[in-house]
């Protein structure tokens, strides 16, 4: 069995190597916060009475994701956010989450904002669909 590749030296091609894998570390000792995955989506009365749109309550309709990660004792300003097109990448001096995204999200929009109170970072992230524009959403 041999894998042909353009140089003769590498042991794997790029396609084998999954997406979000660069940012693993796994000497890393701080550990993974508590987090949860919201989906959102926007709905009119065209959709709550007459189901017009053809919207339904599963996450194949949703527009938008929320992550919401718990990070008590850390200030705002200790937070290092990486978004990349299926992966969020989150450092604080004691918390790390790498965290594989569901669906694949327009990483250059987006917003997240610190509820100092609650001690929880709260990302929305849009969700970018290969066939929106035909309607699915």
């Amino acid at each position: 069995f041999q894998v042909k590749s353009e140089n003769r030296k590498t042991i794997w091609n790029t396609e084998e190597v999954p997406e979000g894998s660069e940012f693993d570390d796994t000497w890393d000792p701080r550990e993974q916060p508590e987090y949860e995955i919201l989906f959102k989506q926007s709905v009119g009365t065209e959709d709550v009475f007459f189901g017009m749109t053809g919207k339904d309550p599963s996450t194949a309709c949703c527009e938008d994701i929320v992550i919401k990660i718990k990070l008590p004792e850390t200030k705002y300003s200790d937070i290092t956010l990486d978004i990349q097109d299926k992966v969020l990448d989150l450092r604080t001096p004691k918390k790390k989450l790498l965290l594989h995204l569901p669906y694949p999200v327009n990483s250059k929009e987006g917003r997240a904002r610190f509820l100092s109170e609650e001690e929880i970072l709260e990302v929305t992230l849009r969700v970018s669909r290969q066939f929106d524009f035909i309607g699915f959403a």
